[in-house]
């Protein structure tokens, strides 16, 4: 869409016109304003998206257009004409009506969304039998033709299945039918992709395209996501810290963006084929969100000394989980999650690991730290088997290697300060006195990017940033050689991903690090890896050099993952890729599955893929 024709349709009565909301908090007492002022429209048949980072209203915003908020500590101001009509002058019971008929949201998590005691087909009938005068016939066959309209196979024999037998991406496809079962003039989608898989994320993405160009949907899209802004956005709405502080076409904000945090956001947004000048990892640009002004990306100086032993080796690693069912749990089948695994990791090294949920990354981290045992293969840490170390040889062996998980409030004590929290590893292994533990943490503290004075702070007082910073500096404090980064920066703002990016190199630099980088985000995989391994349905498909699997990549699976990375190009937004509605196949096989090693093809020199 040009800029005149985005101009032309704006010229139509808008469906939503936002004008001077100021949406404020009841805190001890006080009316404490987190969205101050914001105005703007959605026209009909278009896309506007609200985008900003954790704390920046935008979803505070799209809460108080539905009026989801609690009324008793809540209080909105200013005017939301949906469809020539005041909705805040609305009585409650009006508002139910406006709900699902004339608007309509999807939130992130859909599972939060939908009872797990109905199946989803009676979920998404009650809406209709709610907002129409259909019969509960007529409803089972508009939901039937809903889920078959949001590609969801077989939909007439999953009517009756319920929602934890679905994917996170059948189930947003779920909350999507459910949204559009009564027409909504209006869809609001809240983050609906951050938590899928990039795959599963680009057939949402899809999706919506789609059934907008169908139905005519007008559609506020809200995300912290400036790829996923650039593929779907006809209009852009930027949020900082409660306000709006640009608006305009999308491929203004991308070209011409005048808002120094605009600048910001765009400037550490991973582009996929940006590393073909550089050999070595990348630190992102730091910015400046008051000037805009930013340093330049610098390449990682190189420490990798291959010709060394590695400090990792995996050999044929293999963990499989026994499924059992009927009424004596007879066992019926095997999870092949990890199959013949093998790699190396080299000091100073960053391998990432690769692949959808569900494809066994994650549980290659586990079996390697043996938080999970394996049923069979080999992992040396410096030359020396871990599988065969007792109890007490394994908690030593596990100062060499440490892992930081996707989830940093998940991983602290909420009663522990982080000054006790980093401290603990390193009285626990009797590394030093407590004197020497609290310089210890000072130190930590400092190589993280954070003061000595925040240790005697708790994990709710810190942001997600800070918090994952002080998971960094909990692993460094028993001086490892190999961390083991899970999903380490998937939950976190673009922004903040790249400082703890950045973060992660600069110690891999100075310490030797060796990094395993567990992630599905292919674009920072680019930028971080020396050597890529992309694994699935528990094998690795492929594995070599970054530059080598990157711009020649050989198996399908592989070019299915890149070529559903978002790429924050506005004149692409139109396009549809075109991406097969498939879920990742099962990895559970028969009891007396023989499941064949893998053949690997050398396709250049360390490039590997299987046969």
């Amino acid at each position: 869409m040009t800029s005149f024709q985005a101009q032309t349709i704006r010229t139509e009565q808008p469906v939503l016109a936002v004008e001077g909301l100021t949406t404020s908090f009841l805190v001890d007492g006080e009316w404490k304003p987190v969205v101050r002022d914001v105005s703007f429209t959605v026209a009909p048949g278009e896309t506007v998206a609200i985008v900003g980072e954790s704390g920046s209203g935008k979803s505070v915003t799209s809460l108080s257009i539905m009026r989801l908020l609690q009324a008793d500590s809540s209080r909105i101001e200013g005017r939301i004409m949906l469809g020539g009509r005041d909705i805040l002058a609305l009585p409650e019971s009006e508002m139910r009506q406006v709900r699902g008929n004339d608007v309509a949201m999807i939130f992130q998590e859909p599972m939060t969304s939908l009872n797990p005691l109905f199946t989803v087909g009676d979920q998404i009938s009650e809406a209709l039998l709610c907002h129409t005068n259909m019969s509960k016939t007529e409803a089972r066959n508009e939901t039937i033709r809903l889920l078959d309209k949001v590609r969801i196979p077989s939909a007439a024999s999953r009517f009756d299945e319920y929602p934890h037998r679905f994917s996170g991406g059948m189930r947003q496809r779920v909350m999507i039918a459910m949204a559009l079962a009564s027409k909504p003039k209006l869809l609001i989608a809240d983050e609906p992709t951050t938590a899928l898989d990039v795959t599963i994320q680009g057939q949402i993405l899809d999706l919506i395209k789609m059934l907008q160009e169908e139905e005519g949907t007008s559609v506020l899209f809200i995300t912290h996501d400036m790829g996923v802004v650039a593929e779907i956005a006809d209009r852009t709405v930027v949020m900082y810290r409660g306000e709006q502080v640009e608006t305009g076409i999308t491929s203004d904000i991308f070209y011409r963006a005048s808002h120094p945090y605009t600048r910001a956001l765009l400037s550490a947004v991973p582009v996929l084929g940006s590393m073909k000048n550089f050999k070595r990892p990348l630190r992102f640009p730091v910015v400046n969100t008051k000037t805009g002004e930013s340093d330049v990306p610098t390449e990682v100086t190189d420490t990798v000394a291959s010709t060394q032993r590695p400090v990792l080796e995996v050999k044929n690693l293999v963990r499989r989980f026994d499924i059992h069912s009927g009424l004596f749990g007879k066992l019926s089948g095997r999870v092949h999650a990890v199959e013949n695994v093998s790699f190396d990791l080299h000091a100073g090294e960053t391998l990432s690991l690769v692949g959808e949920s569900g494809c066994g990354k994650s549980t290659t981290g586990r079996a390697i730290m043996r938080l999970i045992e394996p049923q069979s293969g080999s992992v040396l840490v410096e030359g020396k088997e871990m599988l065969a170390l007792d109890r007490k040889s394994l908690r030593e062996m596990r100062k060499s290697v440490q892992m930081i998980f996707q989830d940093p409030f998940a991983s602290l004590n909420p009663r522990m300060t982080v000054g006790a929290a980093i401290a603990e590893p390193y009285l626990e292994h009797g590394m030093g006195t407590a004197k020497q533990a609290r310089d210890t943490v000072a130190d930590l503290l400092v190589k993280v990017g954070l003061s000595p004075d925040m240790a005697s702070r708790y994990p709710h007082e810190f942001s997600g940033g800070q918090r994952q910073r002080i998971c960094i500096a909990r692993a460094l404090a028993l001086e490892p050689k190999v961390i083991i980064a899970d999903e380490s920066v998937s939950a976190l703002d673009v922004s903040i991903k790249a400082q703890v990016i950045n973060l992660m190199l600069d110690l891999q630099q100075s310490l030797n690090l060796a990094f395993l980088f567990i992630s599905h985000d292919m674009a920072v995989v680019e930028r971080v890896s020396h050597r890529v391994a992309v694994m699935y349905l528990g094998e690795i498909v492929e594995i070599g050099p970054r530059a080598a699997v990157f711009d020649n990549p050989q198996h399908a699976y592989t070019k299915k993952l890149m070529s559903a990375v978002p790429v924050p190009d506005p004149d692409r937004r139109r396009e549809h890729r075109g991406t097969v509605n498939e879920e990742l196949k099962s990895p559970i096989r028969p009891i007396d599955h023989k499941l064949q090693p893998l053949q690997y093809l050398e396709v250049s020199p360390g490039h590997l893929v299987a046969l």
